[in-house]
Order: C-alpha cells, then sequence, then structure tokens
C-alpha cells in the first residue's frame, strides 16, 4: 500500500464507480503498478503535476505519495468527485480536483509553475487528441516539463516508431519533431478493470528544440497527412492532393519523388514542410 486509504476496489464499490465505456474508462487498480507510473514521471517533490482522468484515484494517490507538491486532476465524470474528496483529505492543501472535459481545458492557465509535468492514464477515447493539442502549443518550451501518458499499446508504438518501419506514421513524425518519446512500461490488459480488448503502453515524452528546417507545424501537419493518407503510393502521387507540383515540391526538398512516406526521416519531412510552406507563400 501506497498510504492508509481504503483499496481501489473498496472505494468503486463505496461510491458506484462502475467503469463507463462511453467515458473510455479502464481503472488500474493495483497501486505497486500506479507507483511504478509515478516514478517513471521523475522526481516529483518540486513539480505541479497536471492528472487527466482520474477516476478514482489510483493514480492520484501514487502521484502524491510519490511526493507531488501539487497535483491538479481533470476528472469529467462527477461519479468521482466524492472518492477524490477523500484523498484531498488525506492530502489537505496538495489536490485541486477540477470537474471538466479535458478536451476543453486550458492547462496553460492553471500554474504558473515552471516545473509541470502531465502524468495520466488517459482515457483511450481521447487519447490522441489530448496527445496532439498538447503537441500544437504554440510557446517553446512547453508550459510542460514532460509528459508520461498511457495510450493502447498500439498508439504508443505508433508515437515512437522509427522511420522505415510499418507502424511509423504521422504520430510519430509530428510526435518525435517536438519531443524525446520512449515506451517505459507496457501492461497486459488483465491488469484494469474492465479488461480493454488491448494491451497498454506507458510513453515518457520530453520536450526537445524542434527536429530539422525550421517549419511550421501546420505545414508538417499538411504534408505528413498527405503522404501517409496513401503511404503505398510513391510521394509524387500521394502529395497531388495538397500540391499542383509534387514533383516540383520535392525535388526543392532535395527528396527522391520515388520514394514513399515511411522512407523519409523526421528531418526530411521537416524539409519538405518548410518548402511546401513557402511555395504556397509565393
Amino acid at each position: 500500500m501506497i498510504d492508509d486509504l481504503p483499496p481501489l476496489r473498496d472505494i468503486i464499490r463505496t461510491h458506484g464507480l462502475a467503469a463507463r465505456k462511453s467515458l473510455g474508462q479502464n481503472f488500474l487498480l493495483d497501486l505497486n503498478l500506479t507507483a511504478r507510473i509515478a516514478r517513471f514521471a521523475g522526481p516529483l517533490e518540486q513539480s505541479t503535476v497536471i492528472e487527466i482522468g482520474p477516476g478514482p484515484g489510483g493514480l492520484t494517490r501514487a502521484l502524491l505519495s510519490a511526493g507531488a507538491v501539487k497535483l491538479i486532476a481533470i476528472e469529467r465524470d462527477a461519479r468521482c468527485l466524492p472518492a477524490l474528496q477523500e484523498i484531498c483529505d488525506h492530502y489537505p492543501g496538495r489536490l485541486e480536483v477540477h470537474n471538466s472535459d479535458a478536451l476543453n481545458f486550458d492547462y496553460k492557465l492553471l500554474s504558473t509553475d515552471k516545473n509541470v509535468k502531465i502524468v495520466a492514464n488517459l482515457p483511450y477515447n481521447i487519447a490522441t487528441k489530448l496527445l496532439i493539442d498538447w503537441l500544437r502549443v504554440p510557446q517553446h518550451p512547453p508550459f510542460y516539463q514532460s509528459m508520461t501518458l498511457m495510450f493502447q499499446k498500439e498508439v504508443a508504438q505508433r508515437i515512437c516508431a522509427d522511420f522505415g518501419s510499418r507502424a511509423y506514421g504521422r504520430l510519430a513524425v509530428i510526435s518525435q519533431w517536438r519531443t524525446r518519446s520512449q515506451i517505459v512500461m507496457t501492461l497486459p490488459a488483465r491488469a484494469f478493470t474492465p479488461p480493454p480488448k488491448v494491451d497498454s503502453a506507458v510513453v515518457h515524452f520530453t520536450p526537445i528544440n524542434p527536429v530539422g528546417e525550421v517549419c511550421r507545424l501546420e505545414d508538417l501537419e499538411v504534408v505528413s497527412a498527405a503522404a501517409f493518407g496513401q503511404r503505398r503510393k510513391m510521394l509524387r502521387s500521394s502529395l497531388k492532393q495538397i500540391s499542383k507540383r509534387p514533383i516540383e515540391l520535392l525535388e526543392h526538398a532535395g527528396i527522391e519523388p520515388k520514394k514513399r512516406a515511411e522512407q523519409l526521416s523526421i528531418t526530411e519531412f521537416t524539409r519538405l514542410a518548410q518548402v511546401y510552406g513557402s511555395m504556397r507563400a509565393n
């Protein structure tokens, strides 16, 4: 046990917190596992932590037990608020709960602390959308120092995929352009209640200076979406949907028109995005 609060199964039973599929809820009840996730987030003693979808509070308790100075939890499901209040009472002054939709929340306004870490067992139905939103923040370095996030294992593998691999795609390009991403932990479906149909994995993200050429994120998203949208085609064909002169675009970027999307490194994608932006502006 990480604290002397009741076991999570008892809390779920007391507050009637059966997981809802509509909210993408799969609860992780093993506090030893939540403690491991908290450790992967790094030292928390000087950190403000943002958690999405705490549910009955298993990861919340682990983060507070690990020393998070302040934990800001965003929970859409009002049924979970009484359980989270018990944690508030146990860790006075350290847990702040917002009954809000994570997709519509302005995280930058939550704290002026420069040592902000996002740690979450993300609801699967909004996980990729939240990640892209956090990667899109205009300021760099971003408002967070790191992110430690759980996804479906397949999504985690796509985030961290090397170019040339079958899993490599738009999500890898966008993620690795602005962060160093690494799978640090995998969890079988049976670790959750109710067990999902797939295994899960935790990815740790550390912001880095953008890789490759200076380009706009919007342009990188456009060229990567077009390239991987028809990934079996050569780039000279797949890029026709965004350019009337795809071969000229590729030649200006120094890329062989017969290549396919998975054959381009992130640096080559950023160069392509930079040239695309320049040609579109002229």
